[in-house]
C-alpha cells in the first residue's frame, strides 16, 4: 500500500511476497516500506516449512527494498529475551525475520511487543472465550509467566509516529503497555469486567501442544494459531529497554481500558448492519439450534422410554450412574453449543452415538426374543 502524508489518496496493490516481481511492483517509489506480515497458522507439522517461507518472504522484501531504494523499513516483531535454542519456533522466526530485515542499505526501525489486545486478534479472542466459556480451566504453568499487553492502537501509533522521528531509525524497541500481568491475572481481570467467577487449577505437566488443543475445542482459535500463541507465552516477555517511551511519549491504556474498548468494538461490530460475516453467523447460530433441539428430543424420548417403563433394574446403583452420568453429559454439550465452541457439538456426537448403540442393543430382543443390556421390558 502506497500513501502519501495527508493520508488523501491510498493505492492498493495485490502481490504475493513469495514473488519478488510482486515485492517490486508494490515498492516502486516508496519511501518508507512497512513489514508487517506474519505466518501464523497452519499444521504445526509443518512449522519449519512455514518458518522457511517467512525468512524467504522477508528476503524478497528486503532485496526488493534495497533496489527500489526505499529510504526506511519499519517492522513489528515479537519481544522475547530468551536464547534461540530456547525460543519457540513462532518467536525464533520473528526474530530472524527481524535479522534479515536490517541488512539492507535502508535503516530498520524494529519493535517488539509481547501480547497486542486488538479485537479480532488471537490473543483477545483467546483470552476471552476461554474466561466466558470455562467456569473451571485447567491451564498449564505458563499461566503464571509475565507479560506487558499493548493495546493494538498503540502499537498502530508507535509506528506511525517513528516515521518522522530520526532518533528511531535503525534501532531496535521493546513496546509494551503500562501493566506488567500473568496470563492468569488478565483471566482474573477480564473475568471481573463481564461479572463471572472463574476457578483456575494449575497442571505443571499439561503440554503445550495439549493446550492449544483445549483452546481450539472451546474457541474459536484453531489449534494450529493456539498453539503458537501458547508457545510464545512460555517465556517472560517484559520491556526492558523503555528508551521509546522518551522518543515517541505516549499515553498508553492499561490492560483493563484496552479490554473495554476491544469489548464496545465487538458489541458495535455485531450490530452492524454492513457485517459481511453476518450471513455466516446466522447459518452457523442456526446450525446450533437444529443441533440443541435434537438433543433436547433426545433427553426427553430418552427418558420416556428408559426412565419411566417397568424395568426395576434401571433403578439399581450401577444404571443410576450411567444415567446420571448421560444426563450430565447433555447438559455439558448444551452449555457448550450455546457458544458455539467444538467441545459441544463433540460431546453430543459422542452421546448420540453411544445412545443410539444402546437403544440397537437394548431393543435386540424385539428379533431375538432377550435383551442384551437388561431385562425384557414388561410392557412389551
Amino acid at each position: 500500500m502506497a500513501q502519501n502524508k495527508n493520508e488523501k489518496d491510498i493505492e492498493i496493490i495485490e502481490g504475493n511476497l513469495s514473488n519478488y516481481n510482486d515485492c517490486l511492483n508494490a515498492l516502486v517509489g516508496i519511501d518508507i516500506a512497512y513489514y508487517l506480515v506474519h505466518s501464523m497458522e497452519g499444521s504445526t507439522k509443518n512449522w519449519k516449512r512455514f518458518s522457511e517461507k517467512e525468512k524467504a518472504t522477508a528476503e524478497n522484501f528486503s532485496r526488493a527494498v534495497t533496489q527500489c531504494g526505499a529510504r526506511r523499513i519499519i517492522y513489528l516483531g515479537g519481544l522475547s529475551y530468551g536464547k534461540d535454542e530456547e525460543l519457540s519456533q513462532h518467536m525464533l522466526s520473528r526474530k530472524q525475520v527481524g535479522e534479515i530485515l536490517v541488512k539492507p542499505k535502508s535503516k530498520a526501525t524494529i519493535f517488539r511487543a509481547a501480547v497486542i489486545l486488538g479485537s479480532g486478534g488471537g490473543s483477545f479472542e483467546m483470552l476471552r472465550y476461554l474466561v466466558e466459556r470455562l467456569p473451571i480451566m485447567v491451564c498449564p504453568k505458563w499461566v503464571k509467566n509475565k507479560t506487558q499487553p499493548i493495546f493494538i492502537e498503540d502499537v498502530i501509533e508507535y509506528l506511525f509516529r517513528s516515521i518522522e522521528i530520526e532518533q528511531t531509525e535503525g534501532k531496535v524497541f521493546d513496546i509494551g503497555g503500562p501493566d506488567v500481568l500473568t496470563y492468569f491475572d488478565m483471566m482474573k481481570i477480564y473475568a471481573k469486567i463481564i461479572n463471572k467467577s472463574i476457578m483456575v487449577t494449575i497442571i505443571p505437566v499439561l503440554t503445550p501442544k495439549l493446550s492449544s488443543y483445549g483452546v481450539d475445542l472451546v474457541t474459536p482459535v484453531g489449534a494450529s494459531l493456539a498453539r503458537q500463541l501458547v508457545e510464545s507465552l512460555k517465556h517472560e516477555s517484559i520491556v526492558k529497554d523503555h528508551s521509546i517511551e522518551k522518543i515517541v511519549p505516549l499515553k498508553l491504556r492499561t490492560f483493563r481500558e484496552s479490554l473495554e474498548y476491544c469489548l464496545k468494538e465487538e458489541n458495535r461490530y455485531k450490530k452492524s448492519s454492513k457485517n459481511p460475516n453476518r450471513k455466516q453467523r446466522n447459518s452457523f447460530s442456526l446450525n446450533h439450534k437444529i443441533l440443541l433441539i435434537s438433543l433436547g428430543l433426545l433427553l426427553l424420548i430418552g427418558t420416556t422410554h428408559y426412565f419411566l417403563d417397568s424395568r426395576q433394574t434401571f433403578l439399581n446403583p450401577f444404571w443410576l450412574i450411567i444415567g446420571a452420568f448421560w444426563y450430565l453429559s447433555i447438559i455439558f454439550s448444551i452449555y457448550f453449543i450455546r457458544y458455539g465452541a467444538k467441545l459441544g457439538a463433540l460431546v453430543a456426537g459422542i452421546v448420540a452415538w453411544s445412545t443410539l448403540i444402546f437403544w440397537i442393543l437394548d431393543n435386540y430382543h424385539i428379533i431375538s426374543g432377550y435383551s442384551l443390556i437388561s431385562s425384557k421390558p414388561k410392557c412389551q
